[in-house]
């Protein structure tokens, strides 16, 4: 729950009040907070270095709350970043806030007084604290439970920009809490079968969305060679999703294709054993598409928007598919199998060239696709390819949201590399830029269509510590750039 006020944050009865500080040359400084007791003014100007307190980025610090009513106060660092309403500036107060609510994981409510020059500024915290106070708790109650109320302290409480981006926030939180839960829930528990089921369940009562589910007989019938072949090694069939969000007189249609291995142990050409434990998490771009269709229906976007969930499970068995094997995408075109771990960039073809049957204006794809991804941007960079049109769109969508995407090239070149002796295309090139070449293969799918290409292998799952509003394990990420991106056809 999360409301705005326009109260004297020090007669707020609350668990927990935030206020937001940033280093001032050798001391640290609190910002918009002329209400503060003097007391504690003074304790900051003369202890912040005692106390541990820099004013950087991603620091929470909890003082007693001398002079006021709730209970503890607290700090949370703002860094540098100018705090003017830019995009730079609200994404501080978002990783500042989110830091606060997710360090105060325990308490039941708790107040942010942070700046909020404009409305979009509100919005900016209220998503932050929302994406901050996460936990996912179907497997154990060990953890603190999340707080469960935020007051935002704000002049603009009564403004109505400032309330519908509040109700906005709302909405993404919801979704980017939703992606979490999918990509953290245990692979015997999310399965093909059941993730098509989850997809119903997310759109009941949602209005405008409709959900089909193609099966493996479908599938096969279809010519969906790509989910074919990477899902007949396990005894968990595939599926093809499409949650279709169609408004009335649709400014534009936007169609998002994700990547949902639900579980990817690389099938015959088998991964090491270690770190295998995280490739549950090789379906978080199909967890993003569903609910960024939902968020743009739940917000009411005049943009028409189709999802395609493209789900399997990548085993090694007797029935798997096997290195050298030819397959036939949708559409004809045939690919030999190097390499089974591979897998993801067949189940894209054939969500790409469902997607483009449709034609839409724009195709994104959305995949935990390549680990040469993590080599290139590490853990919280994401990279964005395609046409110019649509990269560059979802780089301006990133800058908007806050997340991190940055813009990568697909050399013609490295098409050379995708020679198959005895098949139209084979399904790996060579090792060096092995996410540009797994870029240029999904580009064979996509004609001369407007696309985009996300790759999120790294930021898709947080196997370290926490840190600002983002939680360990299934972050959620590609949710707000891709509704930003819609937003921007609106």
């Amino acid at each position: 729950m999360i409301s705005l006020t326009s109260k004297n944050p020090a007669q707020l009865a609350v668990d927990a009040l935030v206020v937001a500080v940033r280093p001032r040359g050798s001391a640290v400084g609190a910002v918009s907070a002329d209400w503060l007791p003097k007391e504690l003014v003074q304790l900051l100007a003369r202890d912040a270095k005692r106390l541990g307190i820099t004013g950087a980025v991603d620091e929470v610090r909890r003082l007693p709350g001398t002079g006021i009513k709730a209970t503890t106060i607290v700090v949370t660092g703002v860094g540098d970043a100018p705090l003017d309403g830019s995009p730079a500036g609200r994404e501080a107060l978002r990783r500042a806030a989110g830091a606060a609510t997710r360090e105060l994981a325990g308490l039941e409510s708790v107040a942010l007084a942070l700046p909020t020059p404009d409305a979009a500024s509100v919005g900016a915290v209220a998503e932050g604290a929302l994406l901050g106070a996460y936990a996912f708790s179907r497997y154990h109650s060990l953890h603190d439970a999340p707080v469960s109320r935020v007051e935002l302290v704000t002049d603009r409480d009564r403004d109505k920009a400032a309330q519908e981006a509040l109700a906005r926030a709302e909405v993404v939180a919801a979704a980017v809490h939703a992606t979490r839960d999918l990509v953290n829930t245990a692979p015997n528990d999310l399965y093909p079968a059941v993730f098509a089921d989850e997809a119903k369940t997310a759109t009941k009562g949602v209005k405008g969305v409709k959900v089909t589910v193609l099966d493996e007989k479908a599938l096969a019938g279809g010519g969906y060679g790509g989910l074919v072949g990477v899902g007949q090694g396990s005894a968990r069939p595939p599926r093809l999703v499409r949650v279709a969000y169609a408004p009335s007189k649709p400014r534009a249609t936007v169609a998002l294709v994700g990547k949902g291995i639900t579980f990817d142990s690389g099938g015959i050409s088998i991964k090491p054993a270690a770190g295998m434990e995280a490739m549950k998490s090789d379906m978080a771009g199909a967890a993003a598409v569903l609910h960024t269709v939902v968020a743009a229906a739940r917000l009411g976007l005049p943009v028409a928007v189709t999802g395609w969930l493209c789900l399997a499970e990548n085993m090694p068995s007797g029935t798997a598919q096997r290195p050298s094997d030819v397959i036939t995408i949708r559409g004809g075109t045939t690919v030999e199998v190097l390499n089974t771990d591979a897998e993801g960039r067949l189940v894209m073809a054939d969500g790409l060239v469902a997607a483009l049957e449709e034609k839409p204006d724009v195709v994104l794809d959305i995949a935990t696709l390549t680990g040469a991804q993590v080599v290139a941007l590490g853990h919280r960079v994401s990279a964005v390819m395609g046409t110019d049109d649509a990269r560059e769109r979802v780089v301006a969508a990133a800058g908007e949201s806050g997340e991190l995407f940055w813009p990568m090239p697909l050399p013609d070149e490295l098409r050379a590399g995708l020679k198959s002796k005895i098949a139209d295309i084979a399904n790996i090139g060579e090792r060096w830029g092995g996410m540009l070449s797994a870029g240029v293969f999904l580009r064979e799918f996509v004609g001369e269509s407007s696309w985009a290409h996300l790759d999120i292998a790294g930021p898709a799952f947080n196997e370290k510590s926490a840190h600002d509003y983002t939680p360990v394990g299934g972050t959620g990420v590609g949710v707000r750039t891709l509704l930003a991106l819609i937003e921007s056809y609106a």
